[in-house]
């Protein structure tokens, strides 16, 4: 019982995937209208802080000063979750992370376990790792029961439904739990989702979480919900395996009161989290016996080594980016083939692809810097999608199908048609002649041939002016105006 994972190595390129979503009218409107609810309510709650900038500022100071110092800080975490009675294990990769907790949970006598919305584990596909060995994972949010039992895939960071209306949910419900009559109004909904898990939370004695945050002054881990679930998951296994990538640490736990006041605003648009759980190891009569954290690198080291490109660890999973974006509100999720979309997925999959995956990705922006407005930790978006763009051209990468080299081919015409003002004054002249059979009669084009028709299905392009600005300011020269 598991959702369809995402694996950027076989996922189409970015304007493939995103060409088939843009026919699907529906997925479009209801992605628009949950990002429009989302964004109405962060901005609401934002523009109650007068000190909203500052916080922006300490979040950023936060995460650059933790990822400077991340080998301190993560020997610190392990040291005192160890302390506190916790068993850390470290992961190179994502397999090697999939291997360690499959041998966990079948450690602990359990074939079942209960998720919390992680990405991490997203990230890794657990989720079918566990399949393959006999173990039936139970995602316990309800949006990630959802894709779940809908056996598709998730398209938001904090939202994972966010592609699905009620009606659709209510027909995933109606078949997968066996029930007929079932309404479909919200709390239909939810009342059937909590009939259907809280079976699962009395009975499977092994749970699985992500964490928000790693807290190396106490060896602590944080996670932050909305609905409750992570406190049963949290509570009532006997065993509990939290999987976290090694960028979830933090210094100290002074830094949620600057880090959980900027995370609600800007994920759901809330003052503070319904639910803020914080442990530290195991206690006796309270939680579980058995407490392991898994730290995961899968290429964040490398992220790391680049200077230019490590802000991108500084993320703390909002989502905003993703809200905030007219290409991620015009495709959704699933046209970026990872468990991360938006323009954090744009940066984030091909570096922990190590760039050798995903290469369209970085290409998925129009730069307008959106992203980088809404952060909450300022991290520059636009600026690492360039970095990376160059990184891109520079390996000249063959697997998006001969792109780049018809993209370089290009690119040099125009570097040479602008070295020389009777080339361009030439190439102008062309273009006009060229494009008058294409031209409405409103003075746009709604049709371009070949490679240029990409522009076109999408868009119309206005015709190019009559007269140009040199042409204006050479007769306006020679009338003495």
């Amino acid at each position: 019982m598991s959702g369809v994972g995402l694996d950027p190595r076989t996922a189409p390129t970015f304007p493939m995937a995103a060409k088939t979503a843009l026919g699907d009218v529906q997925l479009r409107k209801n992605v628009r209208h949950a990002t429009d609810v989302i964004q109405a309510k962060r901005a609401r709650v934002v523009g109650e802080m007068p000190d909203w900038q500052e916080l922006r500022e300490a979040g950023k100071q936060i995460r650059q000063h933790t990822m400077e110092n991340l080998d301190f800080y993560l020997e610190e975490f392990e040291a005192n979750c160890t302390r506190a009675g916790g068993i850390v294990h470290w992961a190179r990769d994502a397999e090697e992370a999939r291997r360690i907790i499959v041998a966990l949970v079948k450690a602990s006598g359990s074939d079942e376990v209960i998720k919390v919305k992680s990405m991490t584990t997203e990230e890794i596909q657990l989720n079918s790792a566990l399949g393959a060995a006999g173990i039936h994972p139970f995602e316990t949010d309800l949006a990630e029961l959802i894709i779940q039992l809908g056996e598709d895939r998730p398209s938001h960071i904090v939202v994972p439904a966010l592609h699905k209306n009620r009606h659709e949910i209510r027909e995933i419900f109606r078949q997968k739990m066996n029930l007929p009559e079932l309404g479909d109004q919200p709390q239909d909904l939810a009342d059937a989702a909590r009939v259907f898990l809280r079976e699962k939370f009395l009975r499977v004695k092994t749970g699985v979480s992500g964490a928000n945050f790693l807290i190396a002054e106490t060896g602590g881990v944080c996670i932050v919900e909305s609905e409750g679930n992570g406190r049963m998951c949290l509570t009532l296994p006997e065993t509990l395996i939290t999987v976290a990538g090694i960028d979830k640490v933090i210094p100290r736990y002074q830094d949620l009161e600057v880090l959980l006041q900027l995370l609600p605003r800007s994920a759901t648009g809330e003052r503070m989290n319904p639910y803020n759980s914080v442990w530290t190891g195991v206690n006796a009569g309270d939680g579980p016996r058995v407490f392991h954290v898994v730290l995961m690198d899968n290429a964040r080291t490398e992220i790391l080594a680049d200077e230019e490109a490590r802000q991108t660890l500084n993320c703390i999973r909002c989502a905003a980016c993703q809200n905030a974006c007219p290409v991620y509100r015009q495709t959704g999720g699933h046209a970026y083939g990872s468990v991360y979309a938006g323009p954090i997925g744009a940066i984030l999959t091909p570096q922990l692809q190590e760039m050798q995956h995903a290469q369209s990705l970085p290409y998925a922006s129009s730069l307008c810097g959106a992203c980088y407005e809404v952060c909450p930790v300022k991290i520059n978006i636009p600026e690492v999608l360039i970095h990376l763009r160059n990184r891109v051209v520079k390996q000249n990468t063959a697997g998006v199908a001969g792109l780049f080299d018809v993209e370089a081919g290009a690119m040099k015409a125009m570097a040479m048609i602008f070295r020389s003002e009777r080339r361009f004054r030439a190439a102008q002249r062309l273009g006009r002649a060229a494009e008058s059979p294409l031209v409405r009669k409103d003075g746009w084009i709604g049709w371009l041939p070949g490679l240029l028709g990409g522009w076109t299905q999408v868009r119309d392009l206005q015709e190019m002016p009559k007269e140009t600005f040199r042409d204006w300011w050479e007769k306006r020269g020679r009338n003495g105006n």
